[in-house]
């Protein structure tokens, strides 16, 4: 691959990132163009896609089977960051196919603990807890 095709791929980022079925017909051909160039960056492209399916899998059985393809493919890909993301997912499948079976997440005391942080940066510093911690309440009673 010549020097100028890196340069387009590199600034093509965005295309790459995007989910194929969510791009124009114009930004399928030049990743069509992109993926065509390279067949490492295919093999990722392809891994991306995969993994996607994996995510929008509805229940823990058909996550299992998904993940575990993909982990074969991972790990079969030749790409290094794809062979190391594979096996820490066997590591992790467990809790991972967990969170297919459960509807709820973390998301929202998540949210809350950054909105605490940034009043902490933009406070720097209360002089007394008691109002801090108040600070804190009345900001909370906010997104309830």
């Amino acid at each position: 691959m010549s020097f100028p095709a890196l340069g387009y791929i590199k600034r093509s980022r965005v295309l790459l990132n995007k989910r194929y079925k969510f791009l124009t017909p114009e930004q399928k051909q030049q990743v069509d163009l992109m993926l065509y160039a390279s067949s490492r960056l295919l093999t990722a492209y392809s891994l991306k896609e995969q993994f996607f399916e994996v995510l929008n899998s509805k229940d823990s059985d058909s996550a299992r089977m998904a993940l575990s393809r993909w982990i074969m493919a991972a790990q079969n890909s030749g790409l290094e960051k794809f062979i190391n993301c594979g096996n820490t997912l066997v590591r992790w499948s467990k809790g991972i196919l967990n969170s297919f079976g459960c509807p709820y997440t973390n998301g929202f005391t998540e949210g809350v603990n950054n909105k605490i942080k940034v009043l902490k940066r933009n406070a720097y510093g209360y002089r007394s807890f008691r109002r801090f911690r108040n600070r804190i309440l009345h900001m909370s009673a906010i997104f309830t």
